[in-house]
């Protein structure tokens, strides 16, 4: 190597390195100088990513302020009795009043009604939505949402000497068309038949049953239509030959009536209670509970979901309504769902 060729390359060395070093300078005192953005950056970084999405805590600014009148099904009464006295605790700023319709029984089919015509921010309802339903909300410029938030069973009453192993659903058809008249005819007692049913405009209840029993065909002339599911019970009570239908939480518990055993065939009689069943001579102190384990399966023939229906319209009504159910699907909610005596959906 020349003695030339040693001063270039020592030169470009020394070039090379003075760059270097100028280059962390700079770059150590952009870092002195833009720590704050960093730190914005890092720390707004961590929010969107480890920000909780589903603590409990954070659902109160979900709940919007002011008076909401709500409505709709008789079935959602033991709900309304375990979750709202705590939910006016939790949250007083969202006030909630049941609100009855001014002509008619109250029911999911009138709650609908109300909320579409704007006397109501929400409605509960034991039937999923109609088509003219969606349809009216969507000439009212604004869609209807259904949340489920609960499973619930059809239970059928009897009075408690009737001594028969159960119904299947054809069976229960057959009562209500008229074509089954005599329990003899099922393996009963020779005794008449008195079947009663709440009117098919009156709750949600009976348009599942009309659409998922009866399948179009029409009750017959010897069912006694009456205006509650409290009367019905009386009557069943005094009755040896009468059969009725309700949600289940109102017929298992009950003390004076019989809940049957239903299925879908003669080999798949499930019962709506918890086995063994309790002596309705030992309640109040001991009374039956609902088949869990058989609604949340599927195994018992007639279960269906229970919702929070919503308008979605961008306004107060609408924040009021999902807030509502989404309380209802947190654990919380989903215990007090299960001590009103329905079953939890998640």
């Amino acid at each position: 190597m020349s003695p030339r060729n040693g001063t270039n390359e020592t030169g470009v060395l020394v070039l090379t390195l003075t760059i270097t070093l100028g280059l962390v300078g700079v770059v150590f005192w952009w870092l002195a100088n833009n720590s704050g953005v960093i730190e914005s950056f890092t720390n707004n970084s961590s929010r969107q990513v480890f920000q909780p999405q589903n603590d409990i805590t954070q659902t109160t600014n979900a709940f919007p302020s002011g008076l909401f009148s709500y409505g709709g099904s008789t079935t959602w009464a033991p709900i309304r009795k375990e979750v709202e006295p705590g939910m006016q605790k939790l949250w007083p700023q969202f006030q909630l009043r049941y609100t009855d319709p001014t002509t008619g029984a109250p029911g999911s089919g009138t709650g609908i009604k109300m909320l579409l015509d704007n006397q109501l921010a929400f409605s509960q309802s034991s039937r999923s939505l109609k088509d003219e339903e969606y349809q009216k909300a969507q000439q009212r410029g604004f869609k209807l949402k259904e949340i489920p938030v609960a499973i619930d069973g059809i239970a059928i009453a009897v009075h408690p000497s009737l001594k028969i192993p159960g119904l299947t659903l054809a069976q229960l058809k057959d009562i209500y068309t008229g074509k089954l008249t005599n329990w003899q005819q099922v393996n009963g007692p020779n005794l008449p038949i008195t079947p009663y049913s709440r009117r098919l405009e009156e709750g949600g209840t009976i348009e599942f049953f009309d659409q998922n029993i009866m399948a179009g065909e029409k009750f017959a002339a010897n069912v006694k239509f009456i205006a509650t599911t409290t009367q019905a019970l009386k009557e069943v009570a005094k009755n040896p030959g009468a059969i009725y239908y309700a949600s289940a939480p109102e017929v298992v518990g009950q003390c004076s009536v019989q809940p049957l055993p239903l299925g879908r065939t003669s080999d798949q009689i499930i019962p709506p209670y918890k086995e063994p069943f309790v002596p309705l001579e030992q309640c109040p102190q001991k009374r039956n509970q609902i088949n869990t384990t058989a609604f949340q399966k599927a195994e018992y023939p007639i279960t269906r979901r229970l919702f929070v229906i919503v308008k979605q319209n961008g306004q107060s009504d609408q924040q009021a309504g999902e807030a509502y159910a989404n309380w209802l699907l947190t654990p919380q909610g989903q215990e007090l769902i299960a001590k009103a005596g329905f079953v939890r959906i998640r």
